[in-house]
């Protein structure tokens, strides 16, 4: 099977790893430094399994800048291109969706597409409508963690495709190959599988994120009640997930949930629910910009006069920090004028966003009398008496 898929970030380099064990794969990017570095079989992104993948398995992949010549001798084309939550419409930008699909018409309108980016509810049937010299688009949902994205697509937890609702039984069946395809790669064989309607499978994404943000809110907002009265949030938290219907995963507190998936998400569905009586979607936005500012004031009760920032990321493994939680919190203590710096070792400049680039933990530590860290990590148990962090299990 020849595949073509656009863009190389967790969710496309993931799929092209995973797909390229048994199919023809062709990456397409618009950064000619990725494709160098994909072709070279060098990971653009951390993640451990995609950089193991890329040097010792047997991968007919090739990545490319030229997008036609790509998609025109493809049978399936993955779109995986970024689309940011844009304030201003309270909606994701499709531009880049609707960037790819421009050059498909043009080059092979037949191709069986699968839109893997996150989209609004509805955004499928919609785009059939502005495309309909493409009778072959899918929608199927991504469930990935950054830093893990080829190890959640090798051991997923169910694969997912949309089908248009007026779907004809052969673009059923093609959804049901795609399913195929991704299962042949897996390691996980006795894997969940469910062709839905596309419209559903779009709630599925934004429901699921949405829910995961609430858990982290809901912990979070526990955690804020122990702090201030003085109370173990370990022994609370422990306690209250003794309860099988709860259980004792993602519960770990922290600075607020961010990253490039929750806020995003979670601001589109509250977006979706504009026509739709809703308290709790709604809530779980504002619950996080609640704990952010709880936090800063925490902060700020602690009257430092130099806080070190301990890394941008989100987690560690992971290279990314697109809107991480901890720049909410730059942002507060910018306004109060309190100096910063700043320890990012993913950063080879001398500043960011005007907060001077100590990466010399030693200077660092030494230099800031308070520490912000979402996560800790070993790094940190020289100095733990000068950070202030919410990561009661020391976790991700």
């Amino acid at each position: 099977m020849n595949i073509a898929i656009a863009g190389t970030g967790y969710v496309g380099l993931s799929l092209a790893v995973l797909l390229a064990g048994h199919n023809a794969v062709t990456a397409v990017d618009i950064i000619p430094e990725k494709i160098a570095l994909i072709n070279s079989r060098t990971s653009p992104i951390v993640d451990q399994e995609i950089e193991t993948y890329l040097q010792k398995k047997d991968l007919n992949l090739t990545a490319t800048l030229d997008a036609e010549a790509a998609y025109s001798k493809a049978d399936f084309i993955i779109i995986a291109t970024p689309t940011n939550y844009d304030p201003s419409s309270k909606c994701f930008d499709t531009s880049s969706i609707e960037s790819v699909l421009r050059v498909i018409e043009a080059v092979n309108p037949e191709a069986t597409i699968i839109i893997k980016s996150t989209v609004p509810v509805g955004f499928l049937q919609e785009t059939r409508e502005r495309h309909p010299s493409l009778p072959n688009i899918l929608f199927s949902p991504e469930f990935l963690r950054e830093g893990r994205a080829l190890y959640d697509n090798l051991h997923p937890s169910r694969i997912i495709v949309g089908t248009p609702k007026d779907a004809v039984p052969e673009l059923i069946e093609k959804a049901r190959t795609f399913a195929n395809l991704l299962l042949e790669g897996a390691l996980e064989k006795d894997v969940p599988v469910r062709i839905v309607k596309a419209t559903e499978a779009e709630c599925i994404k934004l429901f699921a994120n949405t829910y995961l943000a609430m858990r982290v809110a809901y912990f979070n907002e526990l955690d804020t009640y122990a702090e201030q009265y003085g109370l173990d949030t370990a022994e609370i938290i422990d306690g209250v997930c003794l309860d099988p219907r709860i259980g004792a995963h993602y519960n770990n507190p922290s600075f607020g949930y961010g990253g490039y998936c929750l806020p995003k998400d979670t601001r589109q569905l509250a977006a979706n629910f504009s026509k739709t009586p809703a308290s709790l979607i709604p809530a779980i936005v504002e619950a996080n910009i609640t704990r952010k500012e709880v936090i800063l004031k925490r902060i700020l009760a602690k009257k430092p006069s130099t806080v070190g920032i301990y890394r941008l990321i989100m987690k560690a493994k992971s290279d990314n920090f697109r809107q991480s939680a901890i720049q909410d919190i730059i942002q507060g203590l910018r306004k109060t004028g309190i100096p910063m710096i700043l320890y990012e070792p993913m950063l080879k400049e001398a500043s960011f966003e005007s907060i001077e680039v100590v990466n010399d933990l030693s200077l660092f530590s030494k230099r800031a009398d308070l520490i912000l860290a979402n996560r800790i990590t070993d790094d940190l148990r020289a100095v733990r008496s000068k950070v202030y962090t919410r990561d009661i299990y020391e976790r991700d």
